[in-house]
């Protein structure tokens, strides 16, 4: 490449659900010492979120994937320690099998009192949890630029990371339904496009001047330039059960946006299709995963999500060879051949019922499967 590349490093935010390991469900209030004891282990990488049932996690700044499975799985490992403790237990999947929404608390801090308070029963029901890549890319022009580009490949990682099948203790017929209550909140959804970082500054500064929003962390898109850091923040996929999955979906991501910066550097880019096609692909992976493929534009039909994976697997080969992650990357195929979460909690759901359990037994064995796949591996 050139001297000027950016750094790719990577940092990576989970956020994980608390359940009770005798009820399986969501523990309400965990106790005050929980908070404290994660803090003790894992510093300020460890935070609390919208409601006490959850419990957010981010790694260091990384300088590659290694680094990034190294700390993933040293902070879930902890979490994990922490919450038996107690008896409790993380699971990294975006929704909860049954429990309900009505039913949680807040964490009572002024941001989280703010925005409840602004978005009422829209906030009320986020009892939902993600997955988000930064991505070092330090000129503000060139995020803009890969943001615009990166956008068409958005549904291709929401379909490997699905893990929201269900719904208060229904099957959504969804692999995430996550989306669905996100997408009730304001200034989410794919991205805009804009022609420079100065014109994405602008639009921001709209919303700013008029006091709807303090700056733009609040602007919760799909993919967006980060309010915090200098990088590329990819938000649009639920967080994965597996750690391995974690890791390969975070290799992928930073191999698409090197190509897309290699394509860059040879007077190339990535053909920009409308937000309106790639929406089309956004529903299908949050409908489907990966079972019944992506639209692919340029050919103008459906076409299975295994070719769709394979081409863009040959197109960064020559990025994850440069950023030493071709085994991370190649990993990606295992979730084809094993299931998204989604299709691992459908699958639990499904031979325990078939065993004869009841509708609540089939339930906790999808949480059961759960708690076992967010330890797998760390």
């Amino acid at each position: 490449m050139n001297r000027n590349e950016p750094p790719f490093t990577i940092g990576v935010e989970e956020e994980y659900l608390l359940i009770d390991k005798e009820t399986r469900g969501l523990v309400v209030d965990p106790p005050k010492s929980f908070l404290g004891e994660c803090e003790e282990r894992c510093g300020s990488q460890v935070s609390t979120e919208l409601l006490r049932s959850q419990i957010e996690i981010g790694t260091k700044v990384c300088a590659n994937i290694q680094e990034v499975r190294a700390d993933l799985s040293r902070l879930r490992r902890n979490i994990i320690e922490v919450a038996d403790n107690h008896g409790l237990a993380p699971i990294a999947s975006s929704t909860h099998p049954f429990s309900r929404w009505a039913e949680q608390k807040h964490t009572q801090k002024d941001r989280y009192e703010s925005l409840t308070a602004e978005m009422q029963g829209a906030a009320r029901r986020l009892v939902i949890c993600g997955m988000h890549v930064h991505v070092g890319i330090e000129d503000d022009s060139l995020r803009i630029d890969l943001m615009n580009q990166l956008s068409y490949f958005l549904p291709h990682l929401l379909a490997l990371s699905c893990s929201s099948p269900f719904w208060e203790g229904r099957d959504t017929g969804l692999k995430s339904y996550r989306l669905t209550i996100f997408d009730a909140l304001p200034r989410t959804g794919l991205p805009e496009r804009f022609t420079s970082y100065a014109e994405f500054q602008r639009h921001v500064n709209v919303l700013i001047d008029a006091g709807l929003i303090e700056d733009s962390t609040k602007i919760w898109w799909d993919l967006r330039p980060s309010g915090r850091f200098p990088t590329l923040e990819t938000r649009i996929m639920d967080v994965c059960t597996r750690l391995e999955d974690a890791v390969s979906l975070a290799a992928l991501l930073v191999c698409i946006m090197r190509m897309l910066y290699r394509l860059r550097c040879s007077n190339q880019r990535w053909r920009t299709y409308t937000p309106m096609l790639i929406r089309e692909n956004r529903w299908r992976a949050m409908r489907y995963s990966f079972d019944e493929g992506l639209v692919d534009f340029a050919k103008g039909s459906v076409v299975p999500f295994e070719t769709l994976l394979d081409e863009i697997l040959v197109l960064v080969g020559e990025d994850a060879a440069a950023l030493g992650c071709e085994a991370e990357v190649s990993g990606v195929r295992n979730i084809l051949s094993r299931g998204t979460s989604a299709h691992r909690q459908l699958k639990a759901h499904e031979l325990a019922s078939a065993s004869g359990s009841s509708p609540e037994e089939c339930l906790r064995a999808v949480v059961d499967t759960l708690v076992e796949d967010t330890a797998h591996g760390v």
